[in-house]
């Protein structure tokens, strides 16, 4: 089981496939353990692919004397990549937490990022951000797990995904199972997230980064992440109208590979 000292606490991690590295994080969950079927279909027949697990989550440990910041989790991936012995990294951060790891670690470590992709993302929190935010919090902790985890996956997907998946999506192999017994851990987690602010530094970000915006999206919907384009000089944004938090089904999945494949072999 790979695991690594990394600031202070225990991390683990997972190096897949072979080839110019990728960095992939995503939300509150994992890539790592029985979720590497949540990556991109053929990533890792093309890449060499590093994951790990946040603090607190599955085999990660935690020091709960330090505050939960998004440079806290920055520096522990950083300093994953440098115990690799890895720079000029594609940096591919989706559905929330994940993308505010990438922007930090390309303000703060330029020579680490060869690429970046962002989606699900934000560089401020606004009212209606932070009080969705604070709602998962208190629906966590006053009424468990399984609440929400329903209340998170009904403003993940789409409706017509929800409806004919709902079965899938909800109980104790659904989505965010990893937070299910762990709500410290999450709520540390959500720390990080209403305290991130990159909005004045993405002008520092100097390598070529993709900002997809999902149209459906109404946790972080195009009003948060246009601004990361619009702050991060030469950034490209693509508009995704039918594609909600997380990307699901088939025919998304297959836009979302193809269009990571192709950003990756132009960088």
């Amino acid at each position: 089981m790979p695991i690594a000292n990394i600031n202070n606490h225990a991390m683990y991690y997972e190096v897949l496939g072979q080839g110019e590295p990728v960095l992939c994080m995503g939300g509150w969950g994992t890539f790592c353990h029985d979720n590497h079927g949540q990556l991109a279909r053929g990533l890792t027949d093309r890449h060499q692919v590093i994951v790990f697990d946040y603090r607190g989550i599955c085999d990660s440990g935690d020091d709960l004397s330090v505050p939960s910041t998004m440079e806290l989790h920055a520096n522990d991936a950083i300093g994953l990549l440098d115990h690799l012995g890895l720079k000029n990294v594609h940096l591919m951060g989706l559905v929330g937490m994940g993308a505010c790891v990438c922007q930090e670690i390309a303000i703060r470590r330029p020579d680490l990022a060869r690429s970046m992709l962002n989606m699900g993302a934000w560089c401020e929190v606004d009212d209606f951000l932070r009080d969705q935010l604070e709602m998962f919090r208190w629906v966590h902790r006053d009424l468990g797990f399984h609440r929400f985890q329903e209340a998170v996956t009904l403003l993940s997907f789409d409706a017509d995904f929800y409806n004919a998946n709902k079965h899938r999506l909800l109980g104790p192999e659904g989505g965010w199972k990893e937070l299910n017994g762990r709500y410290q851990a999450h709520s540390r987690l959500i720390d990080a997230c209403v305290g991130f602010d990159s909005k004045d530094r993405l002008k520092d970000i100097r390598c070529p980064s993709l900002i997809i915006h999902a149209g459906k999206d109404v946790v972080t919907a195009p009003r948060n992440t246009i601004p990361i384009e619009q702050g991060i000089p030469g950034a490209r944004g693509l508009l995704w109208e039918d594609v909600a938090h997380v990307v699901a089904g088939k025919e998304q999945k297959i836009r979302f590979a193809s269009t990571l494949f192709e950003w990756l072999a132009a960088n």
